[in-house]
């Protein structure tokens, strides 16, 4: 519109769409000014929003006592004004803590007056761009409160987290813990660190993924002590990253009544095992962000580095499988169970395990573990040794094995896992005597090659019914026999507790099996036992796969280009990864990394909405060759 001529006062012209968005939500959090609706509130009281901004206590008197402005207008003019000054007391090195959280709280009070105790509901406002501003300030003040309890208890050395009904006293508030759903990790001798979620800048993952609503998204960080990280004794670890969500309360049941208080109760919630929370009678949805925990342990991890330690056998390197929990163990969530490939690590599944955490079906049915091993040791060992690792870790969690968490297992498994995954579900009988050694039972052979039995006897893990592999050379490869990995082999060294079982095997291969010995007395690792050429891999892949448990391929190909049968990832033919009698098989054009790929997040998604009864999401369609799947 074009300015308007003559001799008004009141001139018009239209706003730039940044100016628009400023001028509409734009507030004190956000851009460090006030909010038009503030100032708006302000000037109707005869005051100078700029002289406010300078000295807040006397503007925030008149707004207590107005009676000319309606109560919305009024509490958020009063929570906007009490969050500038708490917002200055935290940038004054003259405040004390305690004052600092006196200012938040009197800033999340407002704004709690205001979501609960105004003219309209909530849903009333649901469309309006102050309620927003609101909830923002409530939660930020939220954050506050919460991030300077907890430095003040820490230097205090005060327990954390605090027990239910501790009160603490800081600058006239009483400060009272409430409901506290944060369980330490085994093994976790304290709670180290409360991170907010709204800080932090996450680089790496495709998609973060938080809920919008009411309270503080923090990280609460409680690692298990080292000697419980390395113990073999134990073989799993939650993460000690936990999400929750942090709320305020204010007693009283009239409006006078919370702008009277000097009360609060904080609450610490888990927004994994809830969603919603009750507030002054309203159901009110929890805030949460899921990606940060889960980024937060792989920054700190440094998995990365770990891989390559662990594949050339360097001092420290890991020597046993270790199984993470992604969140704390709940027996009625389905298991899923992530096992890496070749010089990898947890890393591996970066997206694929943030985009299952994200989907919001799937992380109401499902919670993730993620098998971490050392990938230079022999397929054979690393199985047994997982195997035992997941079986110790299902019977310390569910020792009566009546959990849902212990059946309908899925095991999701890439490369060399993959095949490791496959290994576990199949049940080799004899076979596998008969097809290497040719040692039937009861045979002396057999008898006298009785330290193999572990390696030889394999038995399906129980509970499992559904399995993913992706790029799994179940057969081999002929790139592991490639000058190139032949010359990678060299530098790899097994584990110094692991050389004392392969002198073993090859004490009890000498007298039968010379050239065999030789082979284990010279160590061998996991991508000598990927070759296509290798005994064990090629009795094994003729295994079936036990009845009752669904399996499906996601197979790589570099080109779409030639025949299927005879394209490859660049390490893994086609032939090798395919299997007979899959549920479903996938066929993506991708290197060998195909986990990475959206296309096959999308299928592993679909895979695992179908296991659980999850009606399908629009766009994720079916993968070629999918029977329909018999009822439970």
């Amino acid at each position: 519109m074009a300015q308007l001529a003559g001799c008004a006062l009141v001139h018009v012209k239209q706003d730039n769409p940044r100016t628009y968005d400023e001028n509409r939500r734009g507030d004190v959090l956000t851009t460090g000014a006030l909010s038009f609706a503030t100032r708006n509130a302000i000037s109707r009281l005869g005051l100078d929003p700029d002289d406010c901004v300078d000295v807040a206590m006397p503007c925030i008197q008149a707004l207590r006592q107005a009676t000319l402005l309606d109560t919305d207008a009024r509490l958020s003019a009063l929570a906007e004004l009490a969050l500038g000054e708490a917002l200055n007391a935290d940038k004054t090195t003259s405040d004390t803590d305690a004052r600092r959280v006196s200012a938040y709280l009197d800033a999340a009070r407002y704004a709690y007056a205001y979501l609960f105790f105004g003219d309209r509901s909530p849903r009333e406002r649901a469309f309006e761009d102050r309620q927003t501003q609101m909830r923002d300030s409530y939660n930020y003040a939220v954050e506050r409160v919460a991030a300077l309890m907890f430095e003040q208890g820490q230097r205090a050395g005060r327990s954390h987290p605090p027990a239910p009904g501790r009160t603490e006293v800081v600058d006239g508030w009483q400060l009272r813990y409430g409901s506290i759903e944060l369980v330490l990790p085994r093994g976790a001798p304290k709670l180290e660190a409360m991170v907010p979620a709204s800080r932090l800048r996450i680089d790496g993952l495709a998609s973060i993924y938080r809920r919008d609503g009411l309270g503080a998204e923090v990280v609460m960080v409680a690692r298990p002590a080292a000697q419980v990280r390395r113990n073999p004794a134990l073989p799993f670890a939650e993460t000690g990253y936990l999400p929750a969500t942090v709320l305020l309360r204010f007693p009283g049941d009239s409006l006078g009544a919370v702008l009277g208080t000097r009360e609060a109760v904080i609450d610490a919630l888990d927004p994994y095992r809830r969603d919603t929370a009750q507030m002054d009678g309203q159901t009110v949805p929890l805030a949460a962000n899921f990606s940060a925990p889960y980024a937060l342990w792989l920054a700190d991890s440094g998995f990365a580095r770990k891989a390559i330690d662990n594949l050339l056998g360097r001092d420290d390197a890991l020597d046993h499988p270790r199984v993470f929990l992604m969140q704390p163990y709940d027996p009625e969530r389905l298991t899923v169970v992530m096992i890496h490939g070749l010089a990898s690590s947890p890393e591996a599944w970066v997206n694929l395990a943030n985009e299952v955490m994200g989907d919001e079906a799937l992380r109401k049915r499902y919670q993730i573990w993620e098998v971490y091993y050392p990938t230079n040791v022999p397929i054979p060992v690393n199985l047994v040794q997982i195997r035992a690792a997941l079986a110790q870790t299902f019977a310390t969690l569910d020792p009566a094995g009546a959990a849902p968490a212990s059946h309908h297992i899925t095991l999701i498994g890439h490369s060399m896992g993959g095949v490791i995954a496959r290994l576990l579900v199949v049940n080799s009988g004899d076979a596998l005597w008969q097809r290497i050694f040719h040692a039937p039972p009861d045979s002396p052979r057999r008898k006298r090659l009785a330290a193999l039995a572990p390696y030889l006897s394999i038995t399906p893990l129980p509970g499992v019914d559904e399995a993913i592999f992706l790029a799994a050379p179940h057969a081999g490869t002929p790139v592991a026999g490639h000058w190139l990995a032949r010359m990678a082999t060299k530098l790899i060294r097994l584990p110094k507790t692991l050389l004392d079982a392969t002198a073993r095997i090859a004490e009890a291969l000498a007298g039968e099996l010379p050239e065999q010995a030789a082979l284990f007395r010279t160590a061998p690792t996991g991508v000598d036992l990927l070759r296509d050429t290798n005994p064990y891999l090629r009795a094994t892949a003729k295994s079936p796969i036990t009845p009752g448990v669904r399996y499906h391929s996601i197979i790589a190909r570099r080109s779409a280009e030639g025949p299927l049968e005879q394209a490859d990832d660049g390490f893994v033919p086609y032939a090798s990864a395919h299997l007979a009698g899959a549920a479903s098989e996938k066929v993506i054009v991708s290197g060998h990394s195909v986990q990475e790929t959206p296309q096959a997040i999308l299928e592993i998604r679909r895979i695992l909405r179908e296991h659980a009864g999850i009606a399908p999401q629009d766009g994720v369609t079916p993968a070629s060759s999918t029977p329909p799947r018999s009822s439970r």
